[in-house]
């Protein structure tokens, strides 16, 4: 539950937007003890996020033993100033949720979700060679649940 329930978004089509809007997406893994936050491309389509990633790496290793995710967004930040500093402030608008990783094997799949994650910052189509598609590792994330916060909107 929200402590500050009056910033909470609850309608899914901002949740969404706040998600399209964003550049980045940040993944949260768990290496044991030890919490591990990497910025990402992604693709969002349908209830799932979608990375690309090389076949071997820190993120991939962790995701093997450990396929419980949560994720980061946000869209709309700009520092809000005020002549008393502690009035100074963000507005924002973020998501937060968790998921479970899987690695994408079907070759299909994967071409699939590389236009995915190409169309969040194109709008022009792209084809995927065998041989690139072949050469990178796909996550896939399904989203089990999020929530939204909102500030100075």
């Amino acid at each position: 539950m929200m402590r500050r329930r009056e910033k909470e978004i609850k309608d899914e089509t901002t949740l969404r937007a706040v998600i399209r809007q964003s550049l980045v997406c940040r993944l949260g893994l768990c290496d044991g003890y030890r919490p591990y936050v990497v910025p990402l491309s992604f693709g969002y389509e349908d209830g799932y996020l979608y990375f690309h990633a090389a076949h071997e790496g820190k993120k991939i290793e962790i995701i093997r033993r450990n396929n419980s995710v949560c994720f980061e967004f946000d869209a709309n930040a700009e520092i809000v100033e005020s002549e008393e500093a502690c009035d100074w402030g963000m507005r924002y608008k973020s998501v937060i949720g968790f998921g479970k990783a899987v690695i994408v094997d079907d070759v299909e799949e994967k071409r699939r979700a590389l236009e995915i994650i190409m169309k969040q910052y194109s709008e022009n189509s792209f084809s995927f060679s065998d041989q690139s598609v072949a050469s990178t590792t796909v996550i896939q994330i399904e989203i089990e649940s999020m929530s939204g916060k909102q500030s100075g909107y």
